[in-house]
């Protein structure tokens, strides 16, 4: 699944243990999000909806399957 996460993060100026940090996750998690290699929990999903203000839909996108 594609997402928008590392584009929603730089806008912020976060680095990924920042954001890590923000969501209670590693900075690992957060590095596969970006990078298409984990996809979240739902649980994880609407935290990260929540914290960028931004509904899911808009964040993570159906894209290539791994």
């Amino acid at each position: 699944m594609e997402s928008r996460v590392r584009e929603l993060r730089e806008t912020q100026g976060w680095s990924q243990g920042e954001l890590a940090d923000r969501l209670a996750v590693s900075r690992q998690t957060v590095n596969a999000i970006e990078t298409g290699k984990y996809d979240p929990s739902l649980p994880l999903a609407f935290r990260i909806a929540r914290l960028f203000h931004e509904p899911i839909e808009s964040i993570f996108l159906p894209g290539a399957e791994s």
